[in-house]
């Protein structure tokens, strides 16, 4: 079943603290046409900009994942993001009255049940997909990073993390479907260490950080004295370490809390992609840094894989639809100008024809005779051949009719064809056949391999008006 796009129903909206800025910011999101996507607008800046959600647009991951364009910045992106690709929710805007987006209680839990509130609604158009189609890794191992994509037909991300820590070792998540996203990702919080803490502290790099906001792992052995500073400075009546090694302001959601969060970031972050991905992730020790690095290489494959045309799959033993004797009923062309061996497949709006190519082919004499290539004028002819007949099969009496060219563009020859080769041939029609014009793309391919590609228009007429 072909699934929509999807927005929100009605605006909603929520005022909380920037971690890093210590600055109250209000964020709105409000339903957004299709193809729209995920965009930012500062609407406390002069002409209200707007930022697309993009990884090329990363400007910062020490801190969380920032988006800058033309001097105008969004930071601590990606729970907003989570909630929002993990509800499969394609288009929103996103308002904010400053520069950072609320870090509320550290989670995406938040973000996830306003988003619920607003409603979510189908759209008319479909939701499209990059369908990954090989392995695709990145590593740092400096840091001992590793994140690998597999093809998988939806999207599910493990996540492992180890700190060497006897108070946080090794941890795994898994998110299996998106599906179970709200209860069990998007309420597990951010977590930090207290020696972390003091540094950002110190540097007043988290002027809008408290206890609520993130759980907070201890290693070593700390005074009384140092609980009570704690206490007092983030306004507590009293702070403790529990034998799990983490302060007493707050209780875990889950043992594995953290891994789970650090797989609640990867889907924020690859959610920059701009486009919903079927793949399976596999991130050891993830973070911002090496997960947008990882989109950045998904994106530029997904660019790629846009760039080229799809290769349809075909049984080429199966019996066809014409064989040489059926397609000469069809086509007025007979040998040597006959390049079609058969018709594979053939619908209302497509067809596939398949070619030979033998060293007995008459052009072969004369083009390149000590190192035989099929020339570019024959391999279009081939393709014009395979689209004939599905523009003649609209004609109840195909044998009386012929095609001719009208237009050819977008030529392009990827690859060589030589004797030995089978070339297949896929065509869809561009627009529906109208007063007997047939307008079609197609492409040729040997093997996994798009040797070449066209548009082509032409003119169905009777024999007797050529």
């Amino acid at each position: 079943m072909t699934e929509k796009q999807k927005t929100i129903q009605s605006p909603v909206s929520i005022t909380g603290t920037g971690l890093h800025s210590g600055k109250s910011v209000t964020i709105t999101f409000l339903p957004a046409p299709e193809n729209h996507g995920y965009k930012f607008q500062r609407v406390d800046l002069e002409d209200q900009p707007v930022i697309k959600a993009d990884v090329d647009h990363v400007a910062d991951t020490s801190r969380g994942t920032s988006l800058k364009c033309n001097n105008v910045s969004v930071e601590t992106t990606e729970h907003t993001l989570a909630a929002l690709a993990g509800l499969g929710i394609d288009n929103v805007l996103i308002q904010l009255d400053g520069s950072e987006i609320p870090i509320l209680d550290g989670s995406a839990g938040t973000f996830v049940s306003l988003l619920q509130k607003a409603g979510i609604v189908e759209q008319k158009v479909k939701r499209e997909y990059f369908v990954l189609n090989q392995n695709v890794t990145f590593t740092l191992p400096e840091k001992q990073v590793e994140i690998t994509a597999i093809p998988a037909g939806d999207f599910k991300v493990s996540v492992m993390i180890d700190y060497n820590s006897r108070v946080l070792g090794s941890q795994h998540a898994l998110l299996s479907s998106m599906d179970n996203f709200a209860d069990e990702i998007a309420p597990c919080r951010t977590f930090v260490f207290l020696h972390e803490l003091e540094f950002l502290l110190k540097n007043n790099l988290i002027k809008g950080g408290d206890l609520n906001n993130a759980i907070v792992f201890v290693e070593e052995l700390i005074s009384q004295k140092e609980l009570d500073r704690l206490a007092r400075l983030f306004k507590k009546p009293s702070v403790e370490v529990r034998k799990e090694g983490i302060l007493n302001n707050l209780e875990l959601h889950f043992p594995n809390e953290p891994a789970r969060h650090k797989l609640l970031d990867v889907v924020g972050d690859l959610a920059l992609l701009g486009m919903s991905l079927k793949a399976h992730v596999y991130a050891t020790r993830p973070g911002h840094q090496a997960n947008v690095q990882f989109a950045k290489k998904l994106k530029k494959l997904m660019k790629e894989e846009m760039r080229t045309p799809n290769i349809p799959q075909v049984d080429i033993n199966a019996t066809p639809l014409h064989d040489i004797n059926s397609i000469q009923r069809i086509l007025p062309h007979r040998p040597p100008f006959l390049f079609i061996d058969k018709i594979l497949e053939m619908g209302a709006d497509y067809v596939i024809g398949l070619k030979n190519v033998t060293i007995h082919e008459n052009f072969f004499i004369g083009h390149f005779p000590g190192d035989p290539v099929m020339p570019g004028v024959i391999q279009i002819e081939a393709m014009a051949q395979t689209g004939g007949i599905l523009a003649l099969s609209t004609v109840p009496d195909p044998e009386n009719y012929a095609t001719l060219f009208m237009k050819i563009e977008q030529v392009k020859f990827r690859h060589k064809v030589v004797p030995g080769d089978t070339i297949i041939f896929h065509l869809n029609l561009i627009s529906p056949i109208r007063r007997g014009i047939a307008h079609m793309r197609g492409i040729a391919c040997v093997g996994n391999k798009i040797v070449m590609e066209a548009e082509m228009m032409a003119q169905i007429l009777k024999k007797d008006k050529l």
